[in-house]
């Protein structure tokens, strides 16, 4: 909790689409590694991206899934691809599954010394230099991304897997990070070798997206009560039109960017920071992807005219139920809005823990006359991210962690939105609803900070909204200004006034624990 204020991957640039440009695109998806650690999430990952690829009319695609996923078959199927491509055309290719490291192939390559790769089941540690054909080396895809480029195709790689890097929350889930070779392999193919030649400057038309920074592994969360990669699930609903902001059927690069950081940070509860490259736009109109007129969340005939989506679909429309998934060890009180489906959250009534699905503290010393107002948290945080997930708003919380220690200091801003009015509110780790601000101006919200907050007990999720909104928030604001209000009224509050509205939803989570733990 915080003191006082509490209390008062790669995208690619593309200058325009012509007309009869095409799109296509190339899918893999590994959860079984006979030979690894197996994940849970990649092939609902591989599968959700294709479904919205289908939906935007991008065809043709090729999918691998699991044992399909051999080196031949995806190389055969990218040459295919880049042969029927012509000048100004799109490939897409996205990958979900492990990533690791191992020592360069070509010596002084690599800053670090070492090479990434893509594992894909065949590949055996055990058996390294015998199966290293059944890695995708990053020198293999510059050179494989260089074919494309020379023909003027434009590639988009979306690369939900994580070389390396260190992780100060503990997670119950998967990591998609293999453990690194060590061993000296050789070159898996001649491309591994080129390759190493080609650098950034030489692939204008390329852009990756990758699921997070060097310096953080990516993790299976859980997102809607299944494993997940936080990056694969916002890319999907960026394809179905969540991300075209202005509602004129393009992406660009700017509205992926936006969309993209703001929900892999909601839904990974800030445990990772997708990673773009080029890492600044080459133009001011760089266009992702051309959308159908029947996107599935394309919202409102006058998001043109705004600026923004006209009115997001209720809650509901969006699969939240009101209802918590949440197992007890231990004697619990009667329990109300409980039998969610999916990966649970549990609370652990000897001790008071309560902890998220992904395995996160969320708050400590929950006793059983509180556990009410915990679960009632969560259930407003799903229908908050129900929301956020089709309009997020924007804010940031500095300095970046994916955890605080007591007595941190930070600053909490949201930058100034067009719409009329603004609610600033924190859903504490003990259930409770603490009223930040509340600007109802009629004109326009204006930027909202706090500075120098200190972290203090009791330790948990904290999680921080920001609601921009046309709708009439004064009497939500009146209600959270008076005694009394908890989650559960709260959340009545926004279903009432809020739900299906022309707003912006943003949520910062903040996790907190005890200095030295």
């Amino acid at each position: 909790m915080l003191r006082e204020a509490l209390i008062s991957s790669v995208i690619f640039g593309l200058s325009a689409l012509p007309a009869m440009a095409a799109t296509s695109a190339l899918v893999v998806g590994v959860d079984t590694y006979p030979h690894e650690v197996s994940l849970d999430g990649a092939v609902k990952d591989a599968r959700d991206v294709a479904q919205a690829l289908k939906a935007a009319d991008v065809g043709p695609i090729r999918e691998f899934i699991n044992e399909q996923a051999t080196k031949d078959a995806i190389r055969t199927a990218w040459l295919e691809l880049v042969e029927a491509a012509a000048a100004g055309d799109t490939i897409i290719f996205t990958y979900a599954g492990h990533g690791a490291q191992m020592p360069e192939l070509v010596a002084g390559s690599e800053p670090d010394g070492l090479d990434e790769f893509l594992e894909l089941p065949g590949f055996d540690r055990s058996r390294a230099a015998e199966t290293a054909r059944e890695v995708i080396v990053d020198n293999e895809l510059n050179a494989w991304f260089a074919e494309a480029e020379a023909k003027g195709v434009q590639v988009l790689f979306v690369s939900d897997s994580c070389y390396s890097g260190g992780m100060n929350r503990s997670i119950s889930g998967k990591t998609r990070l293999a453990p690194t070779v060590r061993a000296q392999l050789p070159p898996p193919s001649q491309e591994a070798v080129s390759g190493a030649a080609v650098k950034d400057e030489d692939l204008a038309q390329v852009t990756i997206l990758a699921a997070s920074l060097e310096s953080q592994p990516t993790p299976e969360v859980v997102i809607e009560g299944e494993p997940r990669g936080a990056l694969s699930w916002s890319f999907a609903r960026a394809l179905e039109g969540a991300a075209d902001r202005d509602g004129d059927g393009l992406i660009s690069r700017v509205e992926l960017e936006d969309y993209v950081f703001s929900n892999v940070k909601l839904q990974s509860e800030a445990l990772q920071v997708p990673n773009f490259t080029p890492q600044v736009p080459r133009s001011d109109r760089e266009i992702v992807l051309s959308l159908p007129r029947s996107a599935t969340l394309a919202i409102g005939n006058s998001a043109a005219a705004t600026g923004r989506s006209a009115k997001l679909k209720p809650a509901r429309d969006m699969g939240w139920t009101g209802k918590l998934a949440l197992s007890v060890d231990g004697v619990a009180p009667t329990l109300e809005n409980i039998g969610g489906s999916g990966v649970p959250y549990r609370w652990d009534a000897t001790s008071g823990t309560f902890y998220t699905p992904n395995g996160d503290v969320a708050g400590e010393h929950v006793a059983p006359d509180m556990v009410q107002g915990v679960v009632d948290k969560f259930i407003v945080l799903d229908f908050l991210k129900a929301l956020a997930a089709q309009n997020p708003g924007k804010v940031s919380l500095t300095p970046a962690k994916d955890i605080y220690s007591s007595g941190d200091r930070l600053n909490f801003d949201a930058p100034q939105s067009g719409y009329a009015n603004m609610l600033v509110v924190n859903l504490a780790n003990t259930g409770e609803v603490q009223l930040l601000d509340a600007q109802i101006a009629g004109s326009g919200s204006h930027v909202f900070k706090l500075t120098d907050l200190e972290v203090v007990k009791p330790f948990g999720a904290d999680h921080l909204v920001v609601i921009s909104t046309n709708a009439s928030i004064d009497a939500v604001a009146a209600a959270l200004a008076g005694p009394g209000v908890d989650a559960s009224r709260f959340l009545r509050l926004l279903e009432e006034r809020l739900d299906g509205t022309d707003s912006a939803v943003a949520v910062q989570p903040l996790y907190t624990r005890e200095r030295g733990q």
